[in-house]
């Protein structure tokens, strides 16, 4: 389950200094990459009950990490309607317009 509050959903509080505000759909691209970071998102961790993401897989991303990423230029797509409005505290609506999950039918 994705979010502070472990839900479903990008909700965040002010406890959640991460701030999980950003819906992202993963790429093999952004897992490698937040790996490479220090998070490794992909690699299973049964003692938190995590699973492990998967190309695919939607997962609420701590806002300044993604700007971090956008910044690097391996931002993954977001998607617009599930993601907080406190995300806009760090990156701009551009930014996130810019990486619209665009779905495929």
């Amino acid at each position: 389950m994705t979010g502070w509050y472990r839900n479903g959903f990008c909700q965040t509080d002010q406890a959640d200094h991460g701030q999980h505000s950003i819906c992202c759909v993963m790429t093999e691209q952004f897992l490698r990459y937040s790996k490479a970071q220090g998070n490794d998102l992909s690699t299973p961790v049964p003692a938190f009950q995590f699973k492990g993401l998967q190309p695919g897989d939607h997962w609420c991303v701590c806002a300044p990490r993604w700007r971090q990423a956008y910044d690097d230029g391996m931002a993954p797509p977001v998607r617009l309607e599930a993601t907080e409005d406190t995300a806009l505290n760090v990156v701009s609506i551009d930014q996130l317009k810019e990486h619209a999950y665009q779905a495929i039918d």
